[in-house]
Formats: structure tokens, C-alpha cells, sequence
């Protein structure tokens, strides 16, 4: 296993040098100079010029890429063109609200999807089972900005039981039950597409474990129920969902873009979006390879969970 997890990782580094080539060609192909976002609409040509030599932008682009390459090496990812800020320091204070809401999601998705994919399983083909299946459909198909207005409007407008958005009062502590109000109709809309997709695969799944033969012994043997399930159908049940929870796990970090645009969030999604908006090549190329390193590492987590969960996999 060690000898495995050593080779991945050493072939994550040409995959993360492509990447970083990747984004950065992508990014500065862009329409636009970015200078000119940060000079005064009458400027002249000499002080675009000269915005440009402030910002890095003057040289050619392998030489601007292998000095931002240099850089990240040490972990200086530069200065945010908009704010003139280190932007390590502005990606780590992001990063926090997006790894709470989206760990806070994956969490209560996980809880509640299995045991009601389980229980569609077992009653399959009843109206239980139909019932859970129509829900989960709905819960794929609406859009989360419309559902996220919709609460908005009537828990917070309306009742005003729930605050609109941010994280914290203004002028609060920023205590834990503060934050976990602001995290309640952020986390529903999020979780009702987890909680869709992941009680769709384990309904699916759990359908297959009970018609094996090995499940079909177990209950002639006269097993109870519960031990049938624990000891032989969960076990079996669980490769297909950690490969659906290694595709979510990148997300702790990606975030939710538009969920975080609606409740004003001040996580990740927020600050790419504004980066976009102001060209902010450096905090643009920090989340692109934040993210890639989140995907490689939730990729070898989940191989490593493979082994774990059935001991007929080996990596030699």
C-alpha cells in the first residue's frame, strides 16, 4: 500500500504542472487587459503601461508562467491584483466558510440519503418506495437558485425566522449557534441535490446486494434482519457510494457558486466569482490548483477506502 500511495503521488506532479500550464494559458487568453480595470477610464497609454509593469503583466507569458511557477513552489502565490493583498492568506480566510457549508452538506446529505436509500430498497415497488423515488427526483431537477429564493422568502422575509445570508450577524460574536442559524436554509437547498443523488445510488445498489446469492443464504440461515444488512449488505453496498462521495468530496472546496451568490456566503464561490469579474489572475490560478490538488487527493482517498472496505482489493 505504501509503495502504491508513493507512486500516486509522485504521478500527481507532471499532473498538477499540466494543470497549472493549463489554467494559467486559459486565463491570460482571456478578452480583456487587466490593467485597465485598475487606471482611471481616461488614462493614458504610458499609465496602462506602467500598470502593467506593476502588475507582472509586462513580460512574456512562459516567463510570466515559470516566475508564478517559482513562486508557488514556496507557497507565494503573488498579490491579488484587485486588493494588492498576499493571496494565500485571502484563499485560507475563504477557504473556512466553504470547507464549514459544504462539510456541514455532505454530512447531513450522507445521513439522511442512505438510510432512505435502504429503506426504498427494502420496499421496493411499494408506494414508500415510489414516494421516495418521485422525491428524489424533484430534488435533482429544481434549480438552487429557485429553491434558495423560495426559502429566503419564507422563512426569512416572511417569518423571519431565519436570517437572509452572510455567515454572522453584523456586529456579532460570530458564535457557533450564530453561525449554524445562518447555515440552515444554505445547507437545505444544498442537500436536497445530495440527498437526491446519493439515495438514487444506494437504493440502486442495495437493489442489486439483495438479489445476490450470498444475501439469499444469509436468510435461510435464519439471520435477523439487522445483521443481514450490517454484516452483508452494507459492506457490499458501499464501493459504488464512496466512488459517488469521492466526486463530492472535491467540492469541500470548490463550494457552490450560486448558493453562495444567493445567501452571500463568504466562502470560495463568492470570491471566484469576483475574481472573474475583475480579472484577478492570481487568486484565479490559487483556486484552480487548490482545487486540483483537492481532486487528486480525494481520487487516492477514495482507492485507499476501495482496499479498506473490500479486502479482495490489493495494490501491489
Amino acid at each position: 500500500m505504501q509503495k502504491f500511495i508513493t507512486k500516486r503521488l509522485l504521478t500527481a506532479i507532471p499532473v498538477l504542472i499540466m494543470i497549472s500550464m493549463a489554467a494559467f494559458l486559459m486565463v491570460n487568453l482571456t478578452p480583456g487587459n487587466p490593467a485597465e480595470l485598475y487606471v482611471m477610464p481616461d488614462a493614458t497609454a504610458e499609465q496602462i503601461a506602467a500598470t502593467e509593469r506593476a502588475l507582472g503583466l509586462d513580460q512574456p507569458m512562459p516567463i510570466q508562467y515559470v516566475r508564478w511557477l517559482g513562486r508557488a513552489l514556496t507557497l507565494d502565490l503573488g498579490n491579488s491584483f484587485s486588493t494588492r493583498y498576499p493571496v494565500l492568506p485571502i484563499i485560507l480566510s475563504r477557504l473556512i466558510p466553504t470547507v464549514v457549508l459544504m462539510g456541514s452538506t455532505l454530512l447531513f446529505s450522507y445521513i439522511i440519503a442512505i438510510p432512505l436509500g435502504i429503506i426504498s430498497a427494502r420496499k421496493q415497488g411499494t408506494w414508500i418506495d415510489n414516494l421516495l423515488t418521485g422525491g428524489s427526483f424533484i430534488g435533482v431537477s429544481i434549480p438552487n437558485f429557485f429553491l434558495g429564493l423560495g426559502l429566503i422568502y419564507i422563512f426569512a422575509v416572511r417569518l423571519g425566522w431565519l436570517p437572509t445570508g452572510g455567515m454572522t450577524e453584523l456586529g456579532g460574536n460570530g458564535g457557533f449557534f450564530e453561525v449554524l442559524k445562518h447555515l440552515v436554509l444554505p445547507v437545505i437547498v444544498l442537500s436536497a441535490f445530495y440527498i437526491a443523488n446519493m439515495s438514487r445510488y444506494m437504493r440502486s445498489t442495495m437493489i442489486q446486494v439483495y438479489g445476490e446469492n450470498y444475501m439469499r443464504t444469509a436468510t435461510a440461515k435464519g439471520l435477523a434482519s439487522k445483521t443481514i444488512l450490517t454484516k452483508h449488505g452494507l459492506r457490499n453496498a458501499m464501493i459504488p457510494v464512496i466512488t459517488i462521495i469521492g466526486t463530492d468530496l472535491p467540492r469541500l472546496v470548490g463550494g457552490a457558486i450560486v448558493t453562495e451568490q444567493i445567501f452571500q456566503w463568504p466562502g470560495l464561490g463568492r470570491l471566484t466569482i469576483t475574481a472573474i469579474q475583475q480579472r484577478d489572475y492570481p487568486i484565479l490560478m490559487a483556486v484552480t490548483m487548490l482545487s486540483a490538488v483537492v481532486v487528486l487527493v480525494a481520487n487516492l482517498l477514495v482507492d485507499i477506502m476501495y482496499a479498506v472496505v473490500d479486502p479482495r482489493i490489493k495494490y501491489n
